[in-house]
């Protein structure tokens, strides 16, 4: 079993021109001065300006785009509050103005959709799973948005729904790039499951695998016949998925090889992308200071780490500063989360949200040589948690304190008498988030030189990266959106 290298340096900081207000501490970091003397309510910004913005009450774990339009993830139980209960469309037609076109109200929608919440620019869809706590079964949702401000639900009453549950676990998900398949996973008991979306209003499962603690994020080759599945705990496996691409009898999902790393765990997802007859992956970490590995892939049977972009708050000679900054800001601090490049062949820009750091855009055009260009860090929505019981942060801060522990809620759900907008209101006992920072989980989804991006407290925003520091290439696609 192949295991990955020592990281190198952090990545180079993006050199901050006119209209920036940059960071005041060490590369990714927000000071616990800032976080207390309220600085950190203004933001930090580097090449980078914010057109407009849709707030909300807030996004659950991750969000996505497609075309002009943006959509809300929910999360479970703060999805249940009304009036409007599900994913919110948001279009940004008229970048300045972004405006709330439609709720998505499928029960999968309304249970959660945790990271689950994707779109596929050739198929025109959008599916969520159903993902209550962690983990969920059996809700699936498929919309079309070639309308994308009013998406029309495909599957009502039909597979995936509460009269006709599908047999799938539920955590994560992604497309094929054709369209044809999602791939669905959850963290228990580690089943990764291919849902065929060739009749989207009658979804179906073609083939599954039990894959243990191999069961979060996804990433699929440009083919469609190449699988890279996320670890819980440091690492990757690659998966030959041909059978299931191609539709053959009984397909079987066949594992090739695996890479695992000691530094970092929590593997997110892979992007697959390609620099002339070279395979690689930029494979994001959710945990560990991990940050992004850089993976070649052009031998899938011996993948090999060859980069690690890390920002200098990611540094182990960081780790107490980064602890003394981030002390009550939540189970997550500095960590990468969910990228997205601004093409796939020959990609010259890769946008992350990197959590409590905000938003990172890096140089790529050179995969061994990676620099960061411009950065977004959110203004802080500190102590206003009662506007926003969608927003995973806020939530996060209020439920996880101990007078509101994981069996009063469930009783209190049970009696029909919880409140999100109550819970978020008791200041009382230590909160685990304080909101001094916002959380940024979401993928960046490139629109030309303009970045559609979704955090926790501040919801979705046009971002517009400034001073020249990135072109955008000819033909530019999103690699998630249209």
């Amino acid at each position: 079993m192949p295991t990955a290298t020592a990281a190198p340096p952090p990545v180079s900081p993006a050199t901050c021109g006119p209209g920036s207000l940059p960071e005041r501490g060490v590369q990714g970091d927000v000071p616990a001065a800032d976080r207390d003397s309220g600085r950190s309510t203004r933001g930090y910004r580097c090449n980078i300006s914010l057109m407009g913005e849709y707030t909300g009450h807030g996004s659950g774990v991750t969000s996505t785009s497609y075309d002009h339009c943006g959509y809300m993830g929910t999360l479970f139980p703060g999805s249940l509050v009304g009036p409007d209960t599900g994913v919110a469309v948001i279009d940004a037609a008229n970048p300045a103005r972004p405006t709330r076109s439609a709720t998505l109200r499928a029960p999968a929608m309304i249970a959660g959709t945790w990271e689950s919440l994707k779109t596929n620019r050739n198929s025109k869809l959008l599916v969520g799973t159903g993902v209550p706590l962690l983990f969920g079964a059996g809700l699936l949702a498929v919309y079309d948005v070639s309308d994308c401000a009013h998406p029309r639900l495909l599957n009502d009453g039909g597979p995936g729904s509460l009269n006709a549950p599908l047999p799938i676990t539920a955590h994560e998900g992604g497309f094929s790039p054709d369209g044809r398949t999602y791939w669905t996973s959850g963290l228990g008991p580690g089943l990764i499951s291919a849902v065929d979306l060739r009749n989207p209003s009658r979804p179906s499962v073609v083939a599954q695998s039990l894959t243990g603690l191999e069961a979060h994020g996804v990433g699929v080759s440009p083919d469609g016949r190449t699988l890279y599945l996320s670890h819980n705990f440091g690492g990757i496996s690659i998966y030959d998925v041909s059978d299931v691409q191609l539709r053959r009898p009984n397909p079987q999902i066949r594992k090739l090889s695996q890479l695992s790393w000691s530094n970092g765990w929590a593997t997110q997802h892979s992007i697959p992308v390609s620099y002339g007859t070279k395979q690689f992956l930029f494979t994001a970490l959710e945990g560990g200071s991990g940050g992004v590995k850089v993976v070649d892939v052009t031998d899938r049977r011996t993948p090999r780490q060859v980069n690690n972009i890390k920002l200098a708050i990611n540094l182990p000679e960081n780790q107490a500063r980064g602890l003394a900054s981030s002390m009550g800001g939540g189970a997550f601090a500095y960590e990468s989360h969910y990228c997205a490049a601004d093409r796939q062949v020959d990609p010259t820009a890769l946008a992350c949200g990197w959590i409590s750091s905000g938003i990172r855009v890096f140089d790529v055009r050179n995969p061994l040589r990676v620099k960061e260009i411009a950065y977004y860090n959110p203004p802080a929505k500190t102590n206003r948690h009662t506007e926003l019981w969608n927003s995973s942060h806020a939530l996060a801060s209020v439920l996880g304190i101990p007078l509101l522990s994981a069996p009063a809620i469930l009783q209190s759900l049970a009696q029909g008498n919880f409140d999100p907008r109550q819970a978020l209101s008791n200041r009382s006992g230590r909160l685990l988030g304080d909101l001094s920072t916002d959380w940024c989980f979401s993928p960046p989804e490139w629109r030309g030189n303009k970045l559609y991006a979704t955090c926790s407290d501040n919801g979705f925003q046009v971002l517009e990266l400034t001073n020249d520091v990135y072109t955008p290439p000819p033909n530019q696609r999103s690699t998630i959106g249209s």
